[in-house]
């Protein structure tokens, strides 16, 4: 066994099969097969299902998991601290965070940081709930994850650093049903057709929160993709509860962007493995974004 078997084996994993991890990886594909086939042989058992073009891990294909992410982001790491003695001139931060996360605070924080380290990339990958974050960051897929939640933030295993708190805010067309400039109190939604995200999330919470309260809102539109909000809000085809986050997009393609009435809030915060050993670049990373909070 070696340490390229190993990434190999979590390509596969990440991208759901040989021919999309073959492509990423830049390598034919009878070779990544071949050398799945004898990561399987030294281990004495096989780590796919192979169905169809398709592959699901087999009981021994996810226990291995964990433990290879824990040898390749070690190795990683020892690179990364070598490199660092001649300053942090390369190197790679790989984030987890959620979409309205991603806009902000996670944006500003990748723009101070690549104006300050221009040799590192930064790779950000979608997660859509706190609970999804945690475990890529938990299982080794990123380094760092960006989460937020309505409640108090709980990831065991894990270290939690708070950076921000958000508002809710409402978004609504220009020509939408309350005037700009005021708040917007719970009960005065009541009859609205609402645009909510999934389960889960910070913004399908706040609107259940109204209707457990008894604010007969109308849910019209449900959608994983927080992309589409914006563009179904303009549509005409609801309003709807958001991160402050989006305000400024929002805004620019001409959107009302309203405070809703009581505050509910949205804490945010950066999360790593607890006692884990971070590369250089995902160290710097972390204290710069809570020196700057």
């Amino acid at each position: 066994m070696d340490v390229r078997q190993l990434e190999y084996f979590l390509a596969v994993v990440d991208q759901g099969g040989f021919h999309r991890a073959a492509q990423v990886l830049y390598v034919a594909q009878p070779s990544l097969s071949q050398s799945i086939r004898l990561l399987e042989r030294d281990l004495g058992s096989e780590l796919f299902h192979r169905i169809g073009r398709r592959v699901v891990l087999t009981e021994a294909g996810r226990a291995l998991v964990e433990p290879a992410r824990d040898v390749v982001r070690g190795l990683a790491t020892a690179r990364a601290g070598v490199a660092a003695v001649h300053g942090l001139t390369s190197g790679r931060v790989e984030i987890a965070a959620m979409p309205s996360q991603a806009i902000d605070p996670l944006a500003a924080m990748i723009g101070g940081f690549t104006r300050r380290y221009p040799g590192v990339s930064v790779s950000v990958r979608a997660a859509f709930t706190a609970a999804q974050t945690a475990d890529m960051v938990r299982t080794g897929v990123v380094e760092l994850g960006l989460l937020a939640s309505t409640q108090p933030i709980s990831a065991p295993s894990l270290e939690l650093h708070p950076v921000a708190r958000q508002r809710f805010v409402l978004i609504t067309p220009a020509d939408g049903p309350f005037p700009t400039g005021r708040p917007v109190r719970a009960e005065q939604l009541a009859g609205q057709r609402m645009i909510v995200g999934q389960r889960g999330t910070g913004m399908r919470e706040a609107v259940d929160r109204m209707l457990r309260a008894g604010v007969e809102v109308i849910i019209a539109v449900e959608s994983e993709h927080r992309e589409a909000m914006l563009p179904l809000v303009l549509d005409g085809a609801g309003i709807a509860v958001v991160a402050d986050s989006w305000r400024g997009l929002a805004e620019r393609v001409g959107a009302w962007v309203l405070d809703l009435e009581p505050a509910f809030y949205l804490d945010v915060a950066l999360v790593c493995r607890e006692g884990g050993a971070l590369t250089p670049a995902a160290r710097e990373f972390l204290a710069q974004a809570l020196a700057d909070r």
